[in-house]
């Protein structure tokens, strides 16, 4: 019997493999002509739409954006972060720091391209404090880095203080005989009897209280108040009497330097004239909140509002007119704030000890004095934190502004370089502004013998290679100013007018560092006299 075998499967051929597709489909199968044909007219026309096309109206149609980020469904858009220099606004009642006192401030700040942090603890670069900053913020002030800088010398309340400023210094012709209370009541009586024709004024330690009195009249035991002498004849101006308001700026502190703001002085006039003198109405000589400006004074009006001068200018115009030269008058005002100060020094030094970087700080003082008709000056006030605000009295908003913008520049605050901070540059940068070459003085001296053997010869150590680095930095710090004084003006050191007659011992009641200050600027003087 024939056995059955097991039939076998059918092999596939070659079409059995391929997959079936729908007959409709066909149209596009690059196999056929038709299919070849298709694809690339569709190629050329997509390569046509994408060249003529704008780019967001090809976005529009396919729906894709620019994210390399292929599993995002949405583009992001980075953040760039402004890297312009901090400025940080203080005073004691932050509630009130936007009430407009210093929008003056605010105002140059952005100006200069600066940008406000509202914290104290924020990174900024520089903080204008309204009040003294160094109780409140003291231990923020005494670590500073040593780029920041800050608008207060601790310790300048020596030259700011009213009662200190008039008893500190009996002997300063420029600041009128005072008294403090009650203890120099005995002082004062002995003093009023050698002096009968004198009058007196008590005045408030902190406020404008301030009234002439008769020996009898003064009170004694109010220790609230001091007594100073009476500067009569004042010299008038249209029958008013005024005062003047300077600007100073200190930059440094041992060595000591200082500029006033040469572009603009305040003038503030008496609302009433002087004469008939009466003791009893105090706006005749006292100078309040609502003072006479310069553009009410009908003498000045024709040189102010009509010519355009400023105060200053109308001022000295009118002085000549009187038959008297008021360079007298800025002489012996520069004299007088440079003899506060310079006697001040030494008073602040033992405070500034207690911070880590002494360049961290400057100071902007308005000093107000008061001339007589023998254009004698003298100090009245040294003011700490002056009025900024031309809220009262609107066209004093250009000098506040024209000031701080000097005072900006002079401290290296309104800088041509650009920054993202006051650090320092990369050194090129630096040096730039700044190079050894600018700081060196007196090469006849230190490049002979002994200054190229030694540093111990007093001559030599203003040479290079007797230069420490602190030394260094306060001689480009110097040389900045110079370049950056803008309409400011060196008051310490003094100018010196004939650098190759110079007597060196005038500078024998100086520290050390002052001397060597004065002596550096004596050789670049004499190397160029625009110094």
């Amino acid at each position: 019997m024939e056995s059955k075998k097991e039939a076998k499967p059918k092999q596939k051929t070659s079409e059995s493999v391929t997959p079936s597709f729908d007959e409709n489909m066909a149209f596009f199968d690059l196999r056929t002509k038709r299919g070849q044909f298709l694809f690339f007219l569709v190629t050329v026309l997509a390569a046509t739409l994408t060249h003529f096309l704008p780019k967001d109206e090809l976005q529009k149609i396919f729906h894709f954006n620019q994210s390399t980020n292929e599993t995002s469904s949405c583009q992001v858009t980075p953040v760039l972060e402004n890297t312009s220099p901090k400025y940080f606004l203080w005073q004691r009642n932050m509630d009130r720091i936007d009430n407009g006192h210093l929008k003056h401030v605010a105002a140059v700040f952005e100006r200069l391209g600066l940008t406000r942090v509202y914290n104290e603890s924020d990174a900024w670069d520089v903080m204008w404090a309204h009040d003294y900053p160094f109780t409140a913020l003291g231990s923020i002030l005494r670590n500073l880095e040593s780029y920041r800088r800050v608008n207060h010398i601790p310790a300048t309340g020596f030259i700011t203080n009213k009662v200190d400023l008039a008893v500190s210094d009996p002997d300063n012709k420029f600041i009128p005989k005072a008294f403090q209370l009650p203890k120099d009541e005995e002082l004062f009586r002995e003093y009023a009897k050698l002096n009968p024709d004198k009058m007196f004024v008590q005045k408030g330690n902190k406020h404008r209280d301030i009234y002439i009195r008769s020996v009898d009249e003064i009170d004694y035991k109010n220790e609230e108040t001091f007594i100073q002498e009476y500067i009569d004849r004042p010299f008038l101006v249209d029958g008013h009497k005024f005062d003047i308001g300077i600007y100073v700026i200190i930059t440094s502190v041992n060595p000591l330097r200082i500029y006033m703001y040469n572009g603009e002085i305040l003038f503030r006039y008496c609302p009433v004239k002087y004469h008939p003198f009466d003791s009893k109405n105090v706006d005749k000589y006292v100078v309040g909140d609502d003072y006479l400006p310069t553009w009410e004074v009908p003498a000045l009006q024709k040189y102010y509002k009509t010519q355009g001068f400023g105060m200053r200018d109308s001022f000295d115009a009118y002085v000549r007119t009187q038959g008297k030269d008021p360079k007298i008058i800025w002489k012996r005002a520069e004299e007088a704030i440079r003899s506060v100060i310079v006697k001040a020094e030494k008073d602040v030094l033992p405070f500034l000890r207690n911070y880590q970087y002494r360049s961290s700080f400057f100071e902007m003082i308005r000093f107000d004095l008061i001339i007589n008709e023998d254009l004698d000056v003298y100090i009245m006030e040294a003011n700490m934190s002056p009025n900024l605000s031309s809220d009262h009295f609107k066209p004093n908003a250009l000098l506040y502004e024209q000031v701080l913008y000097n005072v900006f520049g002079l401290v290296g605050i309104g800088s041509h370089v650009q920054r993202d901070s006051f650090k320092r540059q990369e050194t090129p940068t630096e040096h730039m502004q700044s190079a050894n070459k600018n700081i060196v003085v007196n090469p006849e001296v230190c490049g002979e013998a002994p200054c190229i053997e030694s540093c111990a010869p007093e001559q030599c150590q203003l040479c290079f290679t007797c230069l420490n680095s602190y030394q260094l930095f306060d001689l480009h710090a110097a040389f900045r100013e110079h370049l950056n004084r803008g309409e400011t003006k060196r008051v310490f050191p003094p100018e010196i007018k004939d650098p190759e007659n110079f007597d060196e011992t005038t500078l024998k009641d100086l520290s050390a560092k002052n001397q060597m200050m004065v002596k550096w600027f004596l050789g670049k003087c004499r190397a160029n006299k625009s110094w």
